[in-house]
C-alpha cells in the first residue's frame, strides 16, 4: 500500500529530515584524508542522538552503523570501520534518522581532496539526475517518470545506472511502497498523487551497471571495480509540485 500523508505527517517527516541534512552536513565537514570510516559515522551518531533523534539504519536488518560509508567502487551499505579515506577518493554518506515515529533519509557522494576529472563528473551528473527525477514527482504523473529521467541524464553523459538497488517510499517506516528504479520507460506505474512521500535515490557506476555484496552481506561494489556515486533526497508531492525536504 502506498500511503498519503498529512500535512501533519509531513511536516513530522520534514523534522526527521532537518536532522538528516544538518548530520550530512557534519559528515561533510569531517571528510579528509587521514580520516577513519569508524569516526565519522561516531561523530554522526552523537549529533543524531544529540537532537533527540535515532539513527535509523543502526541494528536495521543487522546493520551495525548508524551511516552507510561507501568508498570508490563501493556503491552503497558500506560499513565504517579503520578504514581511512585518501586523497584522490570519493565516499558516500547515507544516513536515516526516526524522530517521534518517522523517518528521513538522505545521501551525498563527496570527495576526498582533489579528485579526478571523471571522478567529478560523475558526481555532477548523479546529483543533476537526482534533480531530473525530483522535478516529475509531481500529482498527476507516473512513477516511472522519475526512473526515466533519471536513466536519461546518466545515460547521456555515459554513465550506468545500477539497477538492482532502487528508492522508496518513506514515513512510518524506512522502507515504504513503492519502490522507485533509477531506469524504465515514461508514463507507467502508478500513478502519483499529492501526499506521497518519496525517497528518490539514483546510485550511478562510471563503467558498467552490475553490483555484487561482498563478503560482509551488506556492502555492494561495482562489478568492474569502477567508482559509483550516490545522491538521495526524501521528497513530497504537494499541490504546488515536489518539496524536497533534505534541503538545509
Amino acid at each position: 500500500m502506498i500511503h498519503l500523508r498529512s500535512q501533519r505527517e509531513i511536516d513530522l517527516i520534514r523534522n526527521s529530515c532537518r536532522i538528516v541534512v544538518e548530520a550530512l552536513e557534519l559528515a561533510g565537514s569531517l571528510i579528509q584524508p587521514g580520516i577513519r570510516t569508524r569516526e565519522i559515522d561516531k561523530e554522526v551518531e552523537k549529533f543524531i542522538l544529540s537532537k533527540k533523534g535515532k539513527p535509523a539504519f543502526k541494528g536495521y536488518n543487522g546493520f551495525p552503523a548508524s551511516a552507510c560509508i561507501s568508498i570508490d567502487e563501493e556503491v552503497v551499505h558500506g560499513i565504517p570501520g579503520q578504514r581511512r579515506l585518501q586523497e584522490g577518493e570519493i565516499v558516500s554518506v547515507d544516513i536515516g534518522v526516526v524522530l517521534d515515529g518517522f523517518y528521513g533519509d538522505s545521501a551525498r557522494t563527496f570527495a576526498v581532496g582533489e579528485v579526478s576529472l571523471q571522478k567529478k563528473q560523475l558526481m555532477s551528473v548523479t546529483k543533476e539526475s537526482l534533480h531530473f527525477g525530483l522535478e516529475q514527482a509531481r500529482d498527476g504523473g507516473r512513477l516511472s517518470d522519475i526512473s526515466n529521467a533519471i536513466q536519461r541524464k546518466v545515460e547521456s553523459a555515459r554513465f550506468s545506472v545500477v539497477r538492482d538497488l532502487v528508492g522508496h517510499g518513506i514515513g512510518q517506516e524506512l522502507h515504504e511502497e513503492p519502490q522507485i528504479p533509477n531506469y524504465g520507460p515514461p508514463n507507467s506505474g502508478p500513478r502519483l498523487k499529492e501526499g506521497m512521500v518519496l525517497a528518490i535515490e539514483p546510485m550511478v557506476n562510471a563503467g558498467d551497471h552490475e553490483v555484487k555484496t561482498i563478503a560482509d552481506n551488506w556492502t555492494v561494489v561495482t562489478l568492474d571495480g569502477r567508482p559509483s556515486a550516490h545522491f538521495e533526497h526524501t521528497v513530497a508531492i504537494t499541490g504546488n509540485g515536489p518539496e524536497v525536504l533534505t534541503v538545509s
